[in-house]
């Protein structure tokens, strides 16, 4: 006969082992007071062990209690320390507990329904019970390379999925795919005796924990280690070697080959989902890594049949844990609030309605449509990790201002203190045009005003469910227009960290915001009078497409069909003749490329060549044609701007001197500058005022090296940060020192730590790791009583005893702080110092 249960839990992972553990105290109470003589509950695991997927955790891996601003909930107990501590640990808790588990348990099938679901085991046994806890991870699906040749019998031993034992590999060179937690554990246990490189397909390591993110950036920077990394970079072929493998990848800059012994692929895992599915439960969306859909109490699509865990979509220990344990709890009736739902009373607490959080989170997801199909638990944590908005007008205002004052005390007094909300007026700018912040908005109520500042520009209302601020997120570019708050206006900013790992990990959310950018640039530049539902069809037919820096977008002498809107990056417009390329332009984020091709002579006059790592829209010439005939009010802009641009080439072409200076400029990174150091060296008389000025404006250090970096025709690219729309030196800096200023400045606060990262990512020398000086000569004295015999400026770049040494990151930050500018520029005596964006180039050229 079948054995039948209350509760039946599979998979003894962190969440399953907590809820059988919780289900096994209950037993354990009805026990006592006589109700039952036997388990009600039973843990059914495949493995010979508890934990299959820690227990293949590396040797000697530490296992880290995150997410720290989570209390453990659970009947198990659980602590930072190594994977051997903690399996034993387990052990002990299973015993403790009492827990009625059954190994080599492997379930096949489910069938029924609550109160009678039907479980057969491989062995061909079955087990019965009334309701079922899915706590199956995702580690018996990884992901895999799917390239080519990743199928090669010949590399089936030089190609894994797994890490058992670092130590048994010695002297080998071992490339690691992956910048989630696993990859980076192994290849830092792997770097102690091999040489490793990681490829990360991302510009940072977003999904790593804290502890491993430092960990990683360190050895990264540590010229003693023999390990390295590759950033934005593809896996692309395997082949087998004369002595292993040539591995292909796809860099920024070009394909590369590895040669290396071995490659292991830490990509993570895909959900069982056809096992799954057979069950009757549905998941959030078609993507491969969607997650299957819950309640509030993790019960899925089929009643009684509940999911925890991994496979929920919530990989971390702890919160596994805590979710074991409630959903025992739930099942038993307990309506217990979640671990997490105090942080939450925090961040709602400015909100005109009062209600409890988790109706506030379905409320939420219900009026942002881009996240209604999310994992209800994925949203719960978007939203701890973002910031709540509450705008307000008179009384209600003043009511509510002392009310924040309060919350913001109570929190002050907990540790560590939960986000509050932020509190504005009605009419309140959220942000300004120009602004340098980067942060997505989602309007849960009221509306937001867009304003754009061009004179025939109209003011654009957007309302409930609706989202903004997905320019600068992508593009990197300054807000282009100023928002404005509505009365009882509520908003989720969210940060862009947290952005781009949902972009990076949901589909949807990713499509949702491509859709939305491609027609707010259609609106601005070709339609403003056509609303994003007359634009959906055209917006569909539109192709987003990436280019490495160096990479053709079109060729001259080409017949042109499309134009191309600058979604991210740079391009140069070169024009060849039997002299050779002449640079004639340079566009930035926002600009329009190969428009003169739709509007006029169709073979393409110059070639078009990103500068940067480069991201497009594409329009081709029936949608543009459709674009002007449903919308006509933008075709005396187009056509001006068209002739300008005409005009501006063939004044270029005419100068070669001057094409050469952008191109030579645009060569050496300007691309993607928004402030760089320029000096027009037939002024200069090296006469060191700007190193002497910026030295004493920052405690005796120069952040510009003057006599250092490129120059062609008289034009010098002196050393100085050049604040990047994309900074490359704020790329996973550890305790997030590196931020920028609103007015678009890069610069680095006291929490620096050291390590070195940012001079690494640092592509133009800008950064250096310096002891704090000693006080020195100001630039007054120094005037009235002349200058020492050296300068006190310190240029040691990081080195292997850097970190922990006392140095910190020391970089320009264009004077922000200071009224009169940047110092260099005002005390150079001749003018020959100069500060500018891409933008400003073509006229700086002009004038030489």
């Amino acid at each position: 006969m079948a054995q039948h249960v209350h509760i039946a839990v599979i998979g003894s992972g962190p969440a399953g082992l907590s809820a059988a553990a919780r289900a096994a105290q209950r037993d354990r109470i009805r026990m006592e007071a006589g109700e039952i003589s036997e388990p009600t509950h039973i843990l059914l695991e495949s493995f010979s062990q508890p934990a299959k997927t820690i227990q293949r955790y590396q040797k000697g891996k530490f296992v880290m209690a995150e997410p720290g601003f989570l209390h453990l909930r659970s009947d198990c107990e659980f602590g930072a320390g190594s994977r051997e501590a903690i399996l034993a640990q387990w052990q002990k808790d299973i015993a403790r507990n009492g827990i009625n588990v059954r190994y080599q348990a492997e379930v096949q099938a489910i069938t029924g329904e609550r109160g009678n679901f039907s479980l057969a085991l491989a062995n061909g046994d079955v087990v019965t019970a009334d309701v079922v806890i899915l706590a199956i991870g995702l580690e018996g699906n990884p992901r895999k390379l799917n390239i080519s040749g990743e199928g090669d019998s010949a590399l089936a031993d030089r190609v894994q999925y797994t890490l058992d034992d670092p130590e048994e590999f010695d002297g080998e060179r071992i490339v690691v795919v992956g910048a989630g937690d696993s990859a980076l554990e192994n290849a830092l246990a792997l770097s102690k005796r091999n040489h490793v490189t990681v490829i990360n397909r991302r510009a940072e390591f977003s999904r790593a924990k804290e502890a491993n993110l430092n960990a990683i950036l360190q050895a990264i920077n540590d010229r003693r280690t023999t390990l390295d990394c590759l950033y934005e970079t593809n896996p692309a072929a395997l082949e087998a070697g004369d002595n292993g493998v040539n591995f292909a990848v796809e860099t920024p800059t070009g394909r590369k080959v590895l040669a290396c012994d071995r490659i292991i692929a830490r990509l993570g895992g895909f959900p069982p989902r056809k096992f799954i599915e057979s069950i009757g439960i549905e998941f959030s969306s078609e993507a491969v890594d969607a997650a299957p859909t819950l309640n509030g109490q993790y019960e899925s699509s089929v009643p009684g049949i509940y999911v925890v865990g991994s496979l929920a979509g919530y990989p971390l220990i702890k919160q596994a844990m805590n979710q074991g344990y409630d959903v025992v709890e739930y099942i038993h009736g307990n309506d217990i609030k979640p671990a997490d739902h105090e942080l939450l009373e925090f961040q709602f607490g400015l909100l005109p309605y009062r209600r409890p959080p988790n109706e506030l989170l379905d409320l939420f997801q219900q009026r942002i449509p881009m996240f209604s199909q999310l994992n209800v638990l994925v949203f719960r944590q978007l939203i701890i990790e973002s910031s709540i908005w509450v705008a307000l007008e008179g009384p209600s205002f003043e009511s509510t201002k002392q009310q924040a004052a309060q919350l913001a005390e109570a929190a002050a007094q907990r540790q560590p203190s939960p986000k509050t909300g932020k509190l504005i007026r009605a009419g309140e700018s959220i942000f300004r045009r120009g602004d340098y912040t980067n942060t997505f908005f989602m309007i849960v109520d009221g509306e937001v005003i867009l304003e754009r500042h061009e004179q025939s520009a109209t003011p654009v209302r957007l309302e409930r469910g609706q989202f903004f601020g997905e320019d600068s997120l992508v593009s990197g570019r300054p807000r282009e227009y100023t928002a404005v708050a509505g009365s009882d206006c509520v908003l989720v900013e969210t940060p862009r960290r947290t952005m781009i790992k949902l972009l990076n990990s949901n589909d949807q959310v990713r499509c949702g915001i491509d859709w939305i950018f491609t027609v707010r640039a259609l609106q601005k530049h070709f339609a403003p009078e056509l609303s994003p539902g007359e634009l959906r069809e055209i917006a569909q037919t539109t192709q987003l497409n990436t280019y490495q820096a160096g990479e053709p977008l079109f060729r001259q002498d080409e017949q042109g069909d499309c134009l191309h809107v600058i979604r991210r990056g740079a391009v140069t417009l070169q024009r060849s003749s039997d002299e050779g390329d002449l640079v004639v332009a340079q566009l930035q984020a926002d600009e329009l490329v190969g428009e003169m091709a739709l509007m006029g002579e169709p073979v393409r006059r110059h070639t078009a060549i990103a500068s940067v790592l480069t991201e497009t829209i594409v329009l081709h010439r029936d949608s543009f044609m459709k674009l002007v005939n449903l919308d006509s009010s933008s075709i005396s802009q187009l056509q001006a701007r068209a002739s300008k641009h005409a005009r501006t080439y063939t004044t270029m072409q005419a100068q070669a001197d001057k094409g050469s200076l952008i191109g030579f400029m645009m060569d050496e990174g300007m691309g993607e500058a928004t402030n760089a150091m320029v000096i027009d060296e037939s002024l200069c008389i090296g006469c060191d005022h700007c190193e002497k000025a910026c030295a004493d404006t920052h405690d005796g250090i120069s952040r510009l090296n003057r006599s250092e970096g490129p120059s062609f025709a008289q034009m010098h690219l002196a050393i100085s940060c050049r604040h990047c729309e994309h900074p490359h030196c704020m790329k996973d800096c550890p305790p997030d020192a590196i931020h920028r200023a609103e007015s678009g400045e890069v610069f680095i606060d006291d929490s620096c730590i050291g390590c070195g990262n940012c001079v690494t990512h640092c592509p133009y020398d800008a950064i250096q790791l310096a002891h704090t000086p000693q006080p020195r000569q100001s630039l007054f004295s120094w005037l009235l009583k002349g200058a020492p015999d050296t300068l006190s400026i310190d240029r040691e770049v990081a080195d292997q005893g850097a970190s922990g040494s006392g140095k910190k990151a020391v970089k320009c930050d264009a004077c922000m702080n200071f009224a009169n500018g940047p110092a260099c520029v005002n005390a150079c005596p001749t003018g020959a110092a100069a500060r500018l964006a891409p933008e400003h180039l073509v006229k700086l050229v002009a004038k030489q």
